[in-house]
Formats: C-alpha cells, sequence, structure tokens
C-alpha cells in the first residue's frame, strides 16, 4: 500500500473537494482517501503506482501537485466510506437551496444581477450536495451521468446570465435596488457563515464535512462583492457596478460548470 499526498491549490471548499472524491472513486487501486481543505491537501492511500493518480487529479484543472508518496502499512479496511453524514450534508444542501430562491427572487424584485448571480452560485454548491447524496450507492457511470446533467444545467444557467447582463448593458435598465442588494446579501453572507461553522464543527473524520476558512470560499467573495456593489451602486448613481459582479460571479459558476464536465468524462 502507498500512501501519496498532494498539494490542489483551487481545492478551498467542499465542492471542490467532491470533485476529486468522484474523480477517484471509481479507480480499484484507491483504498482510502483524507483531505485537509485548510492546507488544500489530500492524501491517498492506493495500490500500485501514483502515476495514474496524479494524472487523473490534472484532469480537473485544480492544480494538484505531488508532495510525497511513501509506502503505508495501512490496509483497506481502513477506508473512510465517501457517504458521511448524510443528515448534516442535507441541512448544507438546505441552505444553499433556500438561499437559492431567496436570492433570485429578491434579484428579479430588486433588478440585480449580482443578486441572481449569486443565487447560481448558490444553486451550484447545491447541486454539489445533492450530486452526492443522490449518487450514494450508485455505480461509477451512474454518478457521472448525474455529474454530466448537473453541468449542462449549471452552463446552460450561466449563458443566460451572461445574455442578460448584456441586454441590461446596452438596454435602459432600471437601477437596482441598492438596499436590497446589501441587505440580502449580508443575509446570505449570514447562510455561508453557518453552512461553514456545521461543516467545520462536525466531529466526522469523513472530509466532505471539513471546510475551509470563510475568506476562502468563493461563495462568502461573491457575497462580499454583491454588498461592495451595491455600495458602489449608491455612490456613483449607475448600474454598472451591480452587472460588472454579475458577470464575475457567472464567470465562477461557468467554471464549476466546466469543471463537473470535466469530470463527467
Amino acid at each position: 500500500m502507498q500512501k501519496s499526498t498532494f498539494h490542489i491549490s483551487q481545492m478551498d471548499c467542499p465542492a471542490e473537494e467532491q470533485m476529486v472524491r468522484m474523480k477517484l472513486e471509481g479507480k480499484p487501486s484507491v483504498k482510502r482517501l483524507n483531505f485537509d481543505l485548510q492546507a488544500r491537501e489530500a492524501t491517498i492511500w492506493h495500490q500500485g503506482p501514483v502515476a495514474p493518480i496524479a494524472g487523473a487529479l490534472a484532469t480537473l484543472g485544480l492544480g494538484a501537485r505531488l508532495l510525497e508518496s511513501e509506502a503505508s502499512g495501512e490496509t483497506a479496511t481502513q477506508a473512510d466510506s465517501p457517504t458521511g453524514d448524510r443528515k448534516l450534508l442535507w441541512l448544507v444542501l438546505g441552505i444553499n437551496a433556500a438561499f437559492f430562491v431567496i436570492e433570485m427572487t429578491t434579484g428579479l424584485l430588486a433588478k440585480s444581477m449580482g443578486l441572481i448571480a449569486d443565487s447560481l452560485d448558490m444553486l451550484a454548491d447545491a447541486l454539489v450536495y445533492g450530486l452526492s447524496l443522490w449518487a450514494v450507492g450508485g455505480t461509477v457511470l451512474r454518478k457521472k451521468n448525474i455529474a454530466r446533467l448537473s453541468g449542462y444545467f449549471q452552463l446552460a444557467l450561466a449563458v443566460l446570465g451572461f445574455a442578460e447582463v448584456l441586454r441590461r448593458f446596452l438596454g435602459a435598465e432600471a437601477m437596482p435596488d441598492f438596499r436590497v442588494m446589501i441587505g440580502v446579501s449580508l443575509f446570505a453572507l449570514l447562510g455561508n457563515a453557518v453552512s461553514l461553522y456545521l461543516l467545520q464543527k462536525s466531529r466526522s473524520r469523513e472530509a466532505h464535512l471539513q471546510a475551509s476558512l470563510i475568506f476562502t470560499s468563493n461563495d462568502v467573495i461573491a457575497n462580499i462583492g454583491v454588498i461592495l456593489a451595491g455600495g458602489l451602486v449608491y455612490f456613483t448613481q449607475s448600474a454598472v457596478p451591480d452587472l460588472v459582479i454579475g458577470t464575475l460571479v457567472f464567470l465562477l459558476v461557468a467554471r464549476g460548470a466546466f469543471r463537473i464536465l470535466r469530470l463527467a468524462k
């Protein structure tokens, strides 16, 4: 048995961790996985050479780099279960799904592309958590099919979002309501903080119940971006800051979609 540790520079939240899990779990040589999201490291117990595993991780485009590989006396019976604490995962999924509905609704009412884009970022996370729960006990092929559908759906939402940003930029749209933008984003920021707190608080050894520090999360970055955009809308009396942050968040959503589609190949 070999024990190999990788540094994965872009693995800073449970979504990326779940992608790594799905990429490796179908390989018979992989016996156990352990993750440290704060250090952005994945430790893999496997049989045979490490090169195929390194190649599989490279296809995800997350910046995986082998730190060390050494012989290990541990056995396959020590493998971690990929399912983890289902109740906690359902709770976090529920939080993300609820904020998707809240931000989408208020974004449409406030005419804010930043809020709409942030809601789709929440939906993207909910898809990843739902994917891990829905696919429990299924075959690798079933999981990849589910991932493919999720990726195409997420990509379609991002494309529609870009089209709407362009339409609003070229047209004469009403100013977004900066008060709603700031208030709802603060609420969403609190929701993300609760999700990460629950994941960090879990005593489970399951890696996908761990989370990075709040400031490293793409969700939190998006929330803060919408808050700043709301302030700039107020001070500049222009909708451009809202459109800019909407575009940036849609790029995050699209990037996540392409990662999921690469994973499903």
